[in-house]
């Protein structure tokens, strides 16, 4: 089976407990605008998120430092995305006391926890990314026009 087959690519033990959590959500009449997963990969599928939480990885980031290594974000952007990410306790803002003040950005024990299923996710994105580019392209071609004979 080829990838993005819907059979044999995701192993059984992950495919059941994925089918078992949406059949208990499903149960629970669960409200989709409260799912506690939506709510989490609405955050980390915005376009900046997953930038930042990269370059904070390798350690404390600067606003600089942070803005020069997230191409074509905004400073706006930067600071409201930081502000979130901070409010979620992903991202922790520490000031130095300077004049002026510095202040720098670091991943909270919670943002560090992220970090291999990000990993996983972003392993997966780029394994799978030609194949999903393929599909696109297929899709967007239409159905192929049987020859007349």
């Amino acid at each position: 089976m080829g990838q993005g087959d819907a059979e044999g690519t995701v192993s059984m033990t992950a495919r059941e407990e994925l089918a078992r959590k949406f059949d208990e959500w499903r149960e629970l009449a669960l409200d989709a605008s409260r799912c506690p997963v939506r709510d989490v990969l609405d955050r980390v599928g915005d376009k900046w998120t997953t930038l930042i939480l990269i370059a904070l990885a390798a350690g404390p980031q600067r606003f600089g430092a942070l803005n020069r290594a997230t191409p074509d974000i905004s400073k706006r952007m930067l600071t409201q995305t930081l502000r979130t990410l901070e409010r979620d306790g992903l991202v922790a803002r520490r000031v130095y006391p300077t004049k002026p003040p510095s202040v720098d950005y670091r991943l909270t024990p919670l943002g560090v926890a992220m970090m291999e299923p990000l990993a996983a996710l972003i392993r997966w994105a780029e394994q799978s990314h030609p194949a999903i580019v393929a599909a696109r392209r297929r899709f967007d071609e239409g159905p192929a026009e049987e020859s007349a004979a």
